[in-house]
This record gives C-alpha cells, structure tokens and sequence, in this order.
C-alpha cells in the first residue's frame, strides 16, 4: 500500500475509534440497560450500537464501498481475504463497561488482503488513544514499545478471551499455566485493553487458545507487532485473524508464552 494511503487510514482508524469511543463514553455509569445474546455473561447495551453506528458513519463518509467486519448489526462477521476492509469493536469488554470499570476499548482497524495496516484502541475511561500505523505504535502520540523482561518470574500475562461455562476446565488450565510460569496474572477483561497493555510494556504477554473473533483481536494485534512483539498462533505460526489460539508476547517470552498456551490444550 502507498505510503500516503497508509498514513490517511491510520488517522481515520483514530479518528473513527475516538469518535466511537466518545459516544460509548456518554453512557458509561449512567446505569444503561443490559441484554444478554447467546449467554449470561454475552451482554450488548445501546452504548454498543450507538458506538458502532459512530464509527461506521465515520469510515464511510471516507470510504463509502468499503466493507466494514464488526459484532454489532448489520456488519460483516469475518475478514474479506481480498481488498480493504475495516474491523470494528463499539467496546470490546462490555462486561467491565457494565459493571462500571474503566477496562474496556472502542476497537478500529483497517485490514488489506486480510492483513492489518492500521489500528486504533481508545479506552476512553482512561483517557488513553493507543495508535499503529506502518511505522510504530504509539500512546497519545508518543512513541511505545513492548517490554524487555526475559526472565517469566518478573513477567505478568493476561488469559484472555472467554471459556464459555462447558470448556471452564481450560480457563483453569490457563491460570496454573500462567502462575505456575510466570510471576503474576492480569486479567482486564478486554483483549483489545490487554493488548495494548502488552504493546505499552504494561505486562509481558496475552494467551488463549480458542479461535478468537476479528474484531477482539485484530487492532491489538497489530498494536503489538507494531511495538515490537510478538504474535502467533498455537503452532507458533505467525497470527491470522482466522486462527485457533493466540500467543501474544514482547518477544524475549515467546518460548514460554506457547508452552502456556499449549497446556491449556491438555485435554482436548
């Protein structure tokens, strides 16, 4: 992709994100009406579909044809393999926005040929714009990058992504992985605020091993990659948005981010 083009998605990425992000902002702790979807804990407010209504108007108004993949409404539920596309979060930890804590993110990024060339989470919450573009990645405009702890027993490492109530015994594997490895477990409740995390030094890595959806991961991803880390899949494979597992680190971790990743498929 030309250079400029990459440059104007970028900032559209942004812009589209703070924007869907400030409508979110507008009905948090305000004591919004929840609705469950497919489950108890699979919960979706008016502020996400305000948001995403946001966010969409934004793109279009640039780019009218292009498709736009997202949880909410009528958007695409997986990531054309050709031309670009944008894959949107309205918040990404509705379970945290819920409950009135501040961890969740507007997620925006553009994909081309199925491969991220932008990104932007906002955590409005927390008043913090976490931005990739082709070069780096950045926190409110200044530059940031994964940390460079090499030894797990510094390391802190977040088990993300939901286990539904039938697959809890992986979601325990996960956690003894975690904290029989590593020094500490976080767990913020939005992968796309735990990626972010890991692209800001914040903690050392992200794992799971369940096939993650785009909209969860992708911006992260590419967050990450651009400061420097590292993401893969179960294999140790580079990371697509349509594969099983994802095992996120600064690098220096990798080897033993997988293992973990790995041990939560011992039965399976």
């Amino acid at each position: 992709m030309h250079e400029h083009a990459a440059t104007d998605r970028a900032a559209l990425a942004r812009s589209a994100a703070v924007a869907g992000g400030e409508v979110a902002a507008e009905f948090f702790r305000t004591g919004v009406a929840v609705e469950t979807k497919a489950g108890k804990t699979d919960v979706v407010t008016e502020a996400d579909r305000a948001a995403q209504r946001e966010v969409e108007e934004a793109i279009r108004a640039a780019h009218p044809a292009e498709p736009i993949v997202g949880e909410e409404g009528e958007a695409l539920k997986s990531v054309p393999e050709t031309g670009p596309a944008w894959v949107v979060d309205p918040i990404d930890g509705t379970n945290s926005f819920v409950r009135e804590l501040t961890t969740w993110a507007t997620a925006v990024a553009c994909v081309v040929g199925g491969e991220p060339v932008a990104a932007c989470n906002v955590l409005p919450a927390l008043d913090d714009v976490y931005t990739a573009d082709g070069e780096a990645a950045y926190r409110n405009g200044a530059e940031i990058s994964v940390s460079t702890v090499s030894d797990p027993e510094r390391a802190a490492v977040v088990p993300t992504v939901w286990w539904p109530r039938e697959r809890r015994d992986e979601y325990a594997r996960a956690c003894e992985a975690i904290v029989s490895r590593f020094a500490d477990l976080r767990r913020p409740g939005s992968a796309q605020a735990a990626l972010a995390m890991v692209a800001a030094g914040a903690v050392e890595g992200v794992i799971t091993n369940v096939q993650t959806r785009p909209w969860d991961t992708i911006s992260g991803v590419h967050l990450v990659r651009q400061a420097g880390g590292t993401v893969t899949d179960l294999r140790g494979e580079p990371w697509r948005h349509d594969a099983r597992g994802l095992v996120v680190s600064n690098g220096e971790l990798h080897d033993e981010m997988l293992a973990a990743a790995r041990e939560i498929d011992a039965d399976r």
